[in-house]
């Protein structure tokens, strides 16, 4: 057990220290003799009240940083219960999973798409074992190709995207796609990197520009002008700018939109899509099951393949057009697809079958009457 050290205790002489150490234990004090009925010098008395005096400031500040630690933790319990709910299956309705073998299986295919999209061959081969599902060579393949030539692009290897793109030239052409010029681009910058050693080859090789001279002249002539600069350093001279790593992060862009697009898939896959689309409209359509469980209004919320709103999920989910019919403000759908009648007016089926009267129809929006099976169904 330590004490406390008052030197020199009751002299005229000034302490030197005051030694409080972390152990002392105000409980177990051992009795003093000297100090019982002794006033204490002025020096010690305004040591020990400095002492009180920051001890009293410190334990305030940990009160006060204890309160706002506590103020924000409580506040983290109350966003958990407002922000997840466990009636959350409550906003899907029960007839989406009437044939739940199909729903698992269209389920169970998504997320093995979206694992040999992200390159996961292993853990897409491990599911399709464990749930039996039948996944053909022919599905397959497009992503193994996709993602062996992207670890290649990975480890800067520009050969096997190189071999992709020339033997797709023409189908890369008619998308309009820069995927083989940028290809090349890109190795001629590796070999300007090399320094003035690799400018003869960097020379040779430029000959590859030749059928894109036409679209990518600017290009081409400042990749030339670079070759001015070789013997002194590209990374000191105004075209330090093609020596940025960045190039490759472009170039894997660019190959998996255009190899996506030439070979008919989705840059980003269903399920990811579908995951974002989940989180983005979930929040609205628990307020709105709140609403209508509170009004008792369950019948406005009736249709499994319609929902009560429109939620608006940004310019990124926007894959295809969608015609709402102006007279019924209803989203069309394959069962009530849109008509456009004689007059050049576009309605919903259901709205023609409304508006007919007599056999005619009158045009909503102009006098002409017309025979509703003169009407023609438009596909967007």
């Amino acid at each position: 057990m330590t004490h406390c050290s008052l030197d020199v205790l009751g002299s005229s002489n000034p302490p030197s220290h005051l030694s409080l150490l972390s152990s002392w234990d105000h409980r177990h004090v051992p009795p003093c003799p000297a100090l019982q009925g002794t006033p204490l010098s002025a020096t010690l008395s305004l040591v020990m009240s400095q002492c009180c005096r920051k001890i009293k400031d410190t334990v305030q500040k940990l009160a006060s940083d204890h309160k706002d630690i506590h103020s924000s933790v409580s506040r983290v319990g109350k966003a958990i219960d407002r922000n997840f709910d466990s009636e959350i299956c409550g906003v899907v309705s029960d007839a989406v999973w009437d044939a739940r073998e199909q729903q698992q299986q269209i389920l169970q295919m998504a997320i093995v798409e979206h694992l040999y999209q992200q390159g996961m061959l292993s853990v897409a081969e491990e599911l399709c074992q464990e749930s039996t599902l039948n996944v053909d060579l022919d599905f397959k393949q497009p992503f193994l190709e996709l993602n062996r030539i992207l670890e290649a692009l990975h480890e800067q290897d520009l050969g096997p995207a190189l071999e992709w793109a020339v033997s797709h030239r023409q189908r890369l052409l008619e998308l309009n796609s820069s995927l083989e010029f940028k290809l090349h681009r890109l190795h001629f910058i590796r070999l300007l990197a090399g320094g003035p050693e690799k400018q003869l080859e960097a020379l040779s090789y430029a000959r590859h520009f030749q059928p894109f001279a036409q679209l990518h002249q600017r290009e081409i002539q400042v990749m030339m002008g670079s070759l001015v600069y070789l013997r002194l350093g590209l990374e000191k001279s105004p075209y330090c700018h093609l020596l940025d790593n960045s190039h490759w992060a472009e170039i894997c862009e660019t190959f998996t939109r255009d190899a996506c697009s030439l070979l008919g898939l989705s840059v980003e896959s269903p399920l990811s899509v579908s995951f974002a689309s989940g989180c983005v409209a979930l929040p609205v359509l628990m307020n709105i099951k709140a609403v209508i469980e509170q009004r008792q209004c369950t019948g406005v919320w009736s249709h499994k393949d319609e929902l009560p709103i429109e939620i608006e999920l940004g310019m990124k989910c926007w894959y295809h057009s969608v015609f709402a019919c102006p007279i019924l403000r209803q989203q069309t759908s394959d069962s009530n697809p849109p008509i456009k009648l004689i007059c050049g007016h576009v309605i919903s089926r259901d709205a023609l079958n409304k508006l007919i009267n007599g056999g005619k129809l009158k045009c909503p929006y102009c006098p002409m009457e017309q025979n509703p099976a003169d009407g023609k169904r438009i596909i967007f």
